[in-house]
C-alpha cells in the first residue's frame, strides 16, 4: 500500500507548479540570448509534472496521460526536423534560417524566429521524453 502525501504537500506542490512551469518558459524564450534554451525548459517542464504526480499521484495523471506526452515528444521532434529540412526544399542548407518560406520575415527576424522555433522543438521533446522516462519507471503505482 502506498502512502499519499500530505494535504500540505499536495496544496505546497499545487502552487509551485505555475511557477515552475511560468519559469520554464522564460527559460525557453530567453534560450536567444543567455543560458537557458529548449532543454533546460523543458526539463523543467518536466519537473513540474513529475513533482505533481508525485503528489497527487493517479489523479494527476488523469489530467496529463502518457499519450498526451508522447504525441508531445513526437512533435517536438517533428517541429525541429522540419524547421531543418524545409529550407532545403528552398536552396539553403539544413537549419539554415534564411532560407524559412516565412516570406513576411526577413534578415536577423527571421533568424530569430528559426531560433525560437527551435527551441520550442526541442523544449516539447524534451519534455515529453523526461515524462514518459518517469512514467515507465514508476510503472504501475499509479
Amino acid at each position: 500500500m502506498i502512502q499519499q502525501p500530505s494535504t500540505i504537500v499536495r496544496t505546497v506542490v499545487n502552487l509551485l507548479v505555475p511557477f515552475i512551469q511560468l519559469f520554464a518558459l522564460y527559460a525557453i524564450v530567453h534560450g536567444h540570448y543567455g543560458a537557458g534554451g529548449g532543454f533546460q525548459g523543458g526539463a523543467l517542464l518536466a519537473v513540474s509534472i513529475v513533482l505533481s504526480r508525485i503528489s497527487n499521484g493517479a489523479e494527476s495523471l488523469e489530467r496529463f496521460s502518457s499519450t498526451r506526452a508522447t504525441v508531445i515528444a513526437a512533435g517536438g521532434m517533428l517541429l525541429f526536423g522540419l524547421v531543418g529540412i524545409v529550407p532545403m526544399f528552398f536552396g539553403a542548407s539544413f537549419l539554415d534560417y534564411e532560407g524559412l518560406p516565412l516570406f513576411w520575415v526577413h534578415g536577423a527576424e527571421l533568424r530569430y524566429l528559426g531560433i525560437l522555433i527551435i527551441e520550442v522543438g526541442i523544449a516539447l521533446a524534451v519534455f515529453g521524453t523526461l515524462v514518459l522516462i518517469y512514467d515507465s519507471l514508476a510503472g504501475d503505482k499509479w
